[in-house]
């Protein structure tokens, strides 16, 4: 075994692509629910999941990277995150295909993001590692949603 420091993550598909983030953003995954919509927010956003009480902001994962919509399946999950934007954390629950599973790999499988040939901004890449079934894309979380998206994605705070 190598001195590499490890990362866990979490894998998950979005149509025939696979992608990861890390354990410590991932608070809950949840099967997927029907959510209650919020008027005149950008396409990804589908709106509020009720999580044991608390409103998440819930977007659509596929239709933020750039992949068409699809409708859910049995598999589709929501996988509840914290998002590091603009000086603070959104807890933002992400709509995905299906989970597929948590592991360790090493800082050094890690390689960087490819310049081309990709169907997505390459900066939200964090890196990208080989599995026997092919690669995994390491998601950059805060860079997927940006300064502007933060103030859209916040739940307002109830009136006190």
């Amino acid at each position: 075994m190598s001195g590499a420091a490890e990362l866990q993550i979490v894998t998950f598909g979005l149509g025939a692509e696979v992608f990861a983030v890390p354990v410590s953003l991932v608070r809950e995954i949840l099967d997927y629910r029907e959510t209650f919509r919020i008027p005149n927010g950008p396409d990804y956003l589908l709106g509020l999941t009720d999580m044991r009480g608390q409103g998440v902001t819930t977007v659509d994962l596929r239709v933020r990277l750039g992949l068409p919509a699809a409708e859910p399946t049995p598999t589709t999950r929501i996988l509840v995150v914290d998002v590091p934007v603009a000086g603070r954390v959104l807890i933002l629950g992400l709509v995905v295909d299906r989970v597929l599973d948590v592991c360790s790999i090493t800082a050094d499988q890690l390689e960087g993001p490819p310049d081309i040939g990709v169907r997505w901004p390459s900066d939200y890449i964090g890196g990208v590692f080989r599995r026997a079934d092919g690669f995994v894309v390491l998601v950059e979380m805060g860079r997927i949603f940006s300064t502007g998206d933060a103030g859209l994605l916040d739940p307002p705070a109830a009136a006190a």
